[in-house]
């Protein structure tokens, strides 16, 4: 077995630097995604509100919440899923059967699943 031994002066600032520069994009990317994930309901909130105001049945003074309840949302999801999944089972009613010239085979013989003797 191969000891791996970190030698101190073996790194540069060109390591450093690059190391350093890796942590900071890759901590970078999560908080981003972080953050759009916390705000994407406020996103489709707004959305919702806008569309509302263009159909005009939606009032500015008139505070309501426009959120769909989690009961509602997992029927949805559970409905979403089942529908998709059962769309695979959808088959060509083509069958197609071959007869086999050789008919005999032991496995199908019947005299070998007898107990001799018979008793």
């Amino acid at each position: 077995m191969k000891t791996i031994l970190l030698n101190i002066s073996d790194l540069n600032a060109d390591n450093l630097m690059i190391a350093l520069v890796g942590y900071v994009i890759v901590f970078t990317a999560l908080v981003t995604l972080t953050l759009v994930f916390q705000n994407i309901p406020k996103i489709i909130e707004w959305q919702t509100r806008m569309r509302l105001k263009r159909k005009g049945e939606y009032k500015e003074n008139e505070p309501k919440e426009i959120q769909i309840p989690g009961t509602v949302n997992a029927a949805i999801s559970t409905a979403l899923y089942l529908y998709l999944n059962e769309m695979h089972d959808e088959e060509l009613a083509v069958i197609t059967i071959k007869k086999v010239s050789k008919t005999y085979s032991p496995w199908s013989s019947k005299i070998y699943n007898m107990r001799w003797p018979l008793r």
